[in-house]
């Protein structure tokens, strides 16, 4: 037995056992976590059938354990816990598979969020009606026919993950669109076929919709764009990182739709100029977020006008500017009455200076400026080739 085990005697434990009832007891152990559960299970019999109770094991994380974690351990603890078990996570579990998850499936039909992330051996699952939230990112044998199957039997989803799930296609989205009107939540990064036609599907199916990540959805157009805001007004979140093909004209379109934008990722969207942050500046107040990096367009005016519009003085927390050739001192003076205003990226953007990140700290003392500054280039030695070294890099 363990020291910790140990430190209780017979006596100690039987004290313990006539002075509490097993009620209070229970309640007590429903505080614990897996490990120290286990442990409570090895000091006596009445504290196995205590520690081992179903209703203390509603919430469980197996990620420290995923090394050892195979589909036996998962079906036994289906087969302990039933109906109480709300909330299981495998990320990364390798050894977890499909006849694992079915006998889940089969056990615990309350299930309301579950996390397969990694779980590279799982193919297509269904069973779980009052699932809420389920995260399969990375399981790229995931198929439209698993798609299918899950949301007929889960039309209550609210937070879908399906990044890295290559072998999707418009197809999956639209089972999607057509049977989760709850969702809230949808992450599609790098599901690389993805088109215009499913996403489509999922915004008009899904009017509840708050979260969008298509980040390396390369094939998208500004038509999503349009179909957001037609149909999806809530949206908080939209992360569209190296999906080329979206233009000013579809940024418009969202921005006056969807006023409670919070966060946009628009990372290599490398046809946006300063049109787009001028729609933002008028219609989002609310925007708190902002990645331009790689956004070559942007200069100091789309800047001015972000600066001076309703999310500046008292929302706007994070600027990315990383790579924005045309960025200046002036951007920064445009920034300075942006209270709110915690980090700004300014990697490789080669027209910033220290002296106008120093004036910017005058009004903003706190905010953390990530900076680089090519490093002066070091006269030849004289009298030798004795190795120079420079400080190539300054973090702001």
């Amino acid at each position: 037995k363990s020291r910790e085990i140990s430190m209780f005697s017979n006596s100690d434990e039987a004290v313990i056992n006539k002075k509490l009832p097993k009620e209070l007891l229970l309640r007590i152990f429903s505080f614990l976590d897996v490990v120290t559960l286990c442990r409570c299970a090895q000091v006596s019999r009445a504290w196995n059938v205590l520690a081992l109770d179903g209703s203390n094991w509603q919430r469980i994380d197996l990620f420290d354990f995923q090394r050892d974690i195979e589909g036996r351990v998962v079906e036994n603890i289906s087969k302990r816990c039933g109906g109480f078990l709300r909330k299981l996570s495998l990320r990364g579990c390798l050894g977890v598979g499909d006849n694992a998850l079915r006998t889940f499936a089969q056990n615990c039909r309350n299930i309301e969020v579950l996390n397969l992330n990694g779980c590279t051996k799982t193919t297509d699952a269904e069973g779980c009606p009052l699932l809420e939230q389920l995260n399969i990112s990375w399981c790229d044998q995931v198929t439209k026919d698993g798609i299918q199957a899950l949301v007929r039997g889960c039309g209550g989803l609210k937070a879908l993950f399906l990044k890295g799930c290559t072998q999707l296609e418009d197809e999956a989205l639209k089972y999607i669109g057509a049977h989760c009107p709850e969702l809230v939540t949808l992450n599609l990064q790098t599901c690389l076929q993805i088109t215009d036609e499913g996403l489509i599907t999922i915004c008009r199916g899904c009017h509840k919709l708050q979260s969008l990540c298509a980040s390396g959805c390369s094939n998208i157009t500004d038509a999503i764009l349009n179909a957001l805001g037609q149909n999806c007004p809530r949206l908080r979140i939209l992360e569209v990182a190296r999906c080329s093909q979206l233009t000013d004209v579809g940024f418009t379109t969202l921005a006056r739709n969807c006023h409670e934008l919070e966060k946009m990722d628009l990372e290599e969207c490398v046809q946006i100029t300063d049109s787009t942050l001028i729609q933002l500046s008028i219609h989002c107040p609310r925007l708190q977020v902002l990645s331009l990096s790689h956004c070559e367009l942007i200069t100091d005016d789309g800047i001015r006008h972000l600066g001076n519009g309703a999310c500046a003085h008292d929302q706007l927390e994070v600027i990315e500017l990383d790579n924005c050739p045309l960025i200046t001192d002036a951007s920064l003076e445009h920034l300075k009455s942006c209270h709110s205003l915690e980090r700004i990226e300014l990697y490789d953007c080669q027209q910033i200076t220290r002296a106008g990140i120093k004036r910017l700290r005058t009004h903003l003392p706190n905010i953390k400026v990530h900076a680089y500054f090519a490093p002066v280039t070091p006269p030849p030695s004289v009298g030798g080739s004795r190795q120079r070294f420079c400080r190539c890099c300054i973090i702001l």
